[in-house]
């Protein structure tokens, strides 16, 4: 079988490449070793967990706050067993939609590991150790990324589990120990803890989300302390061993004292690294850095070898979704002959907890480092309106922007629905937005979004009008 181009993977990076590709008139094929398509996003990422995030926040809402908006409810309880199999069905159907689009878009699927015999022929190896040969002019790896561990630490996948366990546990964790205090954790370590699980977050940085904005993670902690979590920032994880239905940790503070916690489960959250295991990268002659298994790619995101491209958790760069999304449109359209662009610089960065929080641009620690001069506007969401109606009244949006052009340099933000309105955020400085400039805009009243409009206000020239 003769193709144009063969996409290695079918997460978000892969299948939007495949379907750019099969749009932009190429013959194209996607390979993916599972059965169903979508990658870990749609099936133990992304999606699955958003849906436990709503399920738990429902439930917490219901059992915390519906008494301050007039509303009864007696005998309230959690059917875990329902709330696992909802979000189920939730990854179901946006898997269905995948393979949906494959036929709407006549992309061939082939089920299996692919591998390379050389730059243009691809073996495919089903489960039950058939082959198929297929032969292509272009190549896109898009095969993901895996939970990454600790060496010392053993995973049994059953009381030491990664995310993707955590979804399908059958039970709510009586205390759950979470190592690692970024994005996957913390959303996941929310969901149990709005269910009534002890959680507890051990951390070797000095605070969680440590790559985004001091601030946002300071923020966030106080919210999430708020449901219960305990924090033990600062303290190296030396150990984690299961006996029956316990977990123990052990690890050193940051005077080297040696502590444990006792739990249930112990959730290992440091972090995921680029999965090219079967490729047979070693027979075209692509290596991977040794740290992390990146492949090095271009500008154009080509690999080392001529026809064959590199998009999404493989390359360097953050692992999102989003991110190999646009890498996946990119890389099509590059084939194409076309001329592309992406702002990495510009790709948000979302945790979904509740309230969200999300950011994009430079932070306030990176434009220190590199000595450019800015102002910045911050506005509170308790002085909003509609967060004030909804009843939710922490977090803030902080604008940073040029303190001589007005150019807005970057947005950080925590409260509700943070992860849609940054999308205002990306927009104005793809652009190249000033401060004034979006608030010249007319924002809706009331709404959240009026708090970027603010933040901006007291950006420029300190203007803010409702605080």
């Amino acid at each position: 079988m003769q193709y144009d181009v063969i996409v290695i993977g079918s997460g978000p990076g892969g299948y939007v490449a495949a379907i750019r590709c099969a749009q932009l008139g190429m013959k194209t094929a996607i390979i993916e070793k599972y059965n169903t398509l979508g990658g870990t996003c749609l099936n133990v990422g992304c999606i699955p967990s958003k849906a436990l995030l709503d399920s738990s926040e429902h439930y917490h809402n219901a059992a915390h706050t519906f008494t301050t908006h007039g509303i009864k409810l007696d005998n309230l309880g959690i059917d875990f067993g329902q709330m696992i199999k909802r979000k189920q069905e939730v990854v179901d159907a946006n898997t269905s939609g995948i393979t949906y689009l494959m036929k709407k878009n006549k992309i061939d699927v082939h089920t299996g590991v692919g591998s390379f015999k050389d730059k243009n022929t691809i073996i495919v190896t089903a489960a039950d150790g058939k082959t198929t040969e297929l032969t292509t002019e272009k190549v896109i790896i898009a095969t993901g990324s895996k939970p990454s561990s600790l060496p010392f630490l053993k995973i049994d996948k059953k009381r030491i589990i990664t995310s993707t366990e955590a979804l399908t546990l059958t039970e709510i964790p009586k205390h759950l120990i979470l190592i690692g205090g970024g994005v996957i954790g913390l959303e996941l370590g929310s969901v149990y803890a709005r269910l009534g699980a002890r959680v507890s977050v051990i951390e070797y940085m000095d605070g969680i989300i440590p790559t985004m904005d001091k601030g946002l993670g300071r923020e966030l902690q106080k919210v999430l302390k708020k449901l219960g979590m305990e924090f033990y920032l600062g303290h190296k994880v030396t150990g984690a061993t299961a006996k029956g239905k316990e977990v123990t940790v052990t690890f050193d503070n940051p005077k080297g004292e040696k502590q444990e916690l006792k739990g249930d489960y112990c959730m290992v959250a440091v972090g995921r690294v680029a999965y090219t295991d079967g490729l047979g990268l070693d027979k075209i002659g692509i290596t991977v850095e040794e740290r992390g298994r990146k492949i090095t790619v271009d500008e154009h995101l080509e690999t080392s070898v001529k026809g064959v491209y590199a998009i999404g958790d493989v390359i360097k760069g953050a692992m999102l979704a989003h991110k190999a999304e646009d890498e996946g449109t990119f890389v099509a359209e590059i084939i194409a002959g076309q001329k592309p662009h992406i702002n990495y610089n510009l790709i948000p960065g979302v945790v979904y907890t509740w309230p969200e929080v999300a950011a994009v641009g430079y932070t306030e620690e990176q434009l220190k480092e590199a000595g450019t001069k800015y102002k910045v506007g911050s506005f509170p969401f308790k002085a909003s309106g509609r967060a004030r109606a909804s009843g939710d009244l922490d977090g803030f949006v902080k604008v940073l922007a040029d303190a001589t052009t007005d150019e807005i340099l970057g947005v950080h933000m925590i409260g509700p629905r943070a992860a849609d309105m940054i999308a205002e955020a990306v927009i104005a400085m793809e652009f190249r937005a000033s401060a004034e400039d979006v608030t010249r805009a007319s924002h809706a009243h009331p709404t959240y979004t009026e708090a970027m409009r603010e933040a901006c206000l007291a950006a420029t020239e300190n203007r803010a009008i409702h605080i």
